[in-house]
């Protein structure tokens, strides 16, 4: 089976990646991890795609004079391994035109949306006192969190969980629901139908 090249996007420990790195293991999954991008070094989700001899690169924003130049660079550093699909595995930038034009783009959230986009969707579903919560995975736009929606899989919010209790649970299964919808639209690619995505050519 051929390997359809993918690049993730990462901002810190990686465990998203490493999930994908393990299902990548098997010839029969379909994907190849063509690069790890970054947006800061020193982090351990370079450090496990370089355990795992990935090509990784790394394009701060703080070493450009505005975002427009950025994302350029990004985009550039992107196309360079000819992705067929980029992961946003935890990475916290939001991209710009350029990048999101080098290939369909997909991210993972820890909530189910529309509820609680944004940088503190575990932190803000208990504070809205939500019984169940979860993950969400959806094509990347330029909005905040608003692409349309792949999967989600719910997570029932327990009357003991803080913040850190209720993110690992998330975790276990946005990393199922990630390795489990890249592979599908690898092998079978997908199509958007208004706000629906659906999986197959």
């Amino acid at each position: 089976m051929p390997q359809v090249p993918i690049v993730v996007l990462v901002s810190g420990s990686g465990t998203l990646l490493q999930a994908l790195l393990d299902a990548c293991a098997d010839p029969a999954y379909g994907v190849r991890v063509a690069a790890v991008g970054a947006d800061r070094d020193g982090i351990e989700g370079l450090a496990r795609a370089e355990r795992a001899g990935v090509p990784t690169f790394v394009v701060r924003l703080r070493d450009f004079p505005d975002r427009a130049a950025w994302d350029a660079a990004l985009a550039k550093a992107m196309t360079a391994h000819a992705p067929r699909l980029v992961v946003t595995a935890g990475f916290m930038k939001i991209l710009g035109p350029r990048s999101l034009a080098v290939a369909p783009t997909v991210n993972t959230h820890p909530a189910l949306l529309p509820s609680f986009p944004g940088a503190h969707g575990v932190r803000d579903a208990l504070a809205h006192g939500v019984s169940v919560t979860g993950a969400t995975m959806h094509l990347v736009d330029d909005g905040l969190d608003s692409g349309p929606i792949l999967d989600q899989r719910a997570v029932r919010i327990q009357p003991d969980d803080d913040e850190a209790s209720l993110h690992e649970r998330i975790k276990v299964v946005e990393r199922a629901m990630l390795v489990e919808q890249v592979g599908a639209i690898a092998r079978e690619g997908f199509r958007v139908e208004g706000r629906r995505v659906r999986i197959g050519s």
